[in-house]
C-alpha cells in the first residue's frame, strides 16, 4: 500500500472533529514521508520505499485505536469546556433578566407555589451541568494520568448533555408560560434575545453531545 492509500484508509477510519482529525492525519502523512525519503535515499525506488514505509508504520487496526482514544478526548474536552462557561453564563444572564423585568414588583404576586421551587431545581440543575462539564475538562485534560478510561468519560458527558437539556427546557418552558407572570414579559426585547442565545447554546450544546456519543461508539 503507497502513503496515499494508507492516509485515505486512516481518515476514514477515524472520527471526531475536523481539525485534529486533519491533524493527526498530516502528522501520520508527515512520518510515513520521512521514512520513505530516508529509505529511497538508500536506494529504494519510490514506490517501494513507500510501501516498506507503510508497513513498518503499522497496521490501520494497530495504530487507529490509538488516534481515536485522541480524538475522543478532544471532543469531551471541547464538550465540557463550553458546558463549564456557556451554562453558568445562561444563568447569570436569566437571573438579571428576571431580577429587573417586570419593573412593577406586583406583577409577581399571584405566581403559583411552586414556581419559587421550580426556579431554584433548573438553577441547582444547570449549575450542576456546568460544573460537570468542568470536571470532565479536568479529567481529560491533567486528570487523564489518573483516569484509565477516558472514552467513559467523555461519552458520560454526551450522555449528560442529551438528559439535562430536555429536563431543563421543560422546567424553563413551566417558568415562562405557567408562571401567572404577565404576557408582556416573555416578549420584552431582554427576555427575546435571551431566548435566541439559550436556544443557539443548546443548539451547539446538543451538537457536541451528539458527536461525543458518535465517537465513542467507534472505540
Amino acid at each position: 500500500m503507497l502513503i496515499d492509500d494508507f492516509v485515505s484508509d486512516l481518515g476514514r477510519a477515524l472520527a471526531g472533529p475536523s481539525g485534529p482529525k486533519r491533524d493527526l492525519v498530516v502528522e501520520a502523512r508527515d512520518s510515513l514521508s520521512d521514512t520513505a525519503d530516508a529509505l529511497e535515499a538508500e536506494g529504494l525506488d519510490r514506490a517501494e520505499a513507500e510501501r516498506r514505509a507503510v508497513a513498518e508504520f503499522g497496521e490501520i487496526s494497530e495504530i487507529a485505536p490509538g488516534y481515536q482514544a485522541e480524538l475522543t478526548a478532544v471532543a469531551g474536552r471541547r464538550l465540557g469546556r463550553l458546558l463549564f462557561i456557556s451554562v453558568p453564563m445562561t444563568v447569570l444572564m436569566w437571573s438579571v433578566i428576571w431580577r429587573f423585568y417586570p419593573v412593577d414588583a406586583n406583577a409577581w404576586a399571584h405566581k403559583p407555589g411552586w414556581f419559587l421551587f421550580v426556579s431554584r431545581l433548573l438553577d441547582a440543575l444547570q449549575l450542576a451541568t456546568g460544573l460537570l462539564g468542568g470536571l470532565a475538562l479536568f479529567a481529560l485534560g491533567r486528570g487523564t494520568r489518573w483516569i484509565r478510561r477516558p472514552r467513559l468519560v467523555t461519552r458520560a458527558l454526551g450522555v449528560l448533555v442529551w438528559a439535562m437539556l430536555p429536563a431543563t427546557g421543560v422546567l424553563s418552558l413551566l417558568l415562562s408560560y405557567d408562571s401567572g407572570v404577565p404576557d408582556s414579559v416573555p416578549v420584552y426585547l431582554p427576555s427575546v434575545l435571551a431566548n435566541a442565545v439559550t436556544s443557539a447554546l443548546w443548539g451547539v450544546q446538543l451538537y457536541g453531545a451528539a458527536r461525543c456519543l458518535r465517537v465513542t461508539r467507534t472505540i
